[in-house]
């Protein structure tokens, strides 16, 4: 996984995985990203970046089951510039993660460092991570907990990253489906 540069298999996958094929009219605009970036104090990960500034920003065919949100709405309510803060998948409704505070870390993680891609319903919402140590992965957090996804994590065989996400997706597969 290349959160520093996106590589053209990776934009031709995303391009041909959300059908897009309009030049470009459906994305944000290399200016429109910089200055999303500078608001927000965050260089996004790659290939998602490229994705939103010369593919699409959102759609709504998924992924995630009810779409892929724009930039500016996956941003709404978060701070960006404070890293997510796990590494590990939390159970929080059977544990406190050892945290003397568990609902403020539970706070952290729904709001701190990713953008809220969209969701799969009934509280599964999809985030990339665009600050911290998790920086360009998928978390899936739920109203019970987070876990990260790619095979590196476990549950799936799927890619981390946004890509190995969208490729896992558009291949017709279940989210998590390892033995």
């Amino acid at each position: 996984m290349n959160i520093d540069q996106a590589s053209p298999e990776d934009l031709a996958a995303l391009r041909e995985a959300f059908g897009v094929d309009d030049g470009g009219e459906s994305a944000l605009g290399w200016e429109a990203v910089h200055a999303f970036e500078a608001d927000h104090g965050v260089v996004l990960p790659e290939p998602y970046r490229t994705f939103v500034a010369e593919i699409s920003d959102g759609s709504f065919q998924g992924p995630p089951s009810y779409g892929l949100v724009g930039l500016a709405e996956s941003a709404e309510g978060q701070d960006l510039r404070k890293p997510f803060p796990l590494t590990e998948l939390w159970v929080w409704e059977d544990d406190d993660g050892g945290y003397e505070d568990p609902g403020a870390v539970v706070g952290q993680v729904v709001h701190h460092g990713s953008l809220n891609l969209g969701t799969d319903g009934c509280g599964m919402d999809w985030h990339l991570i665009v600050s911290g140590t998790q920086r360009g992965h998928l978390w899936l957090v739920t109203g019970e907990g987070a876990l990260p996804y790619g095979a590196e994590f476990g549950g799936t065989t799927a890619e981390a990253g946004f890509t190995g996400w969208v490729r896992h997706w558009s291949g017709g597969h279940d989210w998590f489906e390892a033995e």
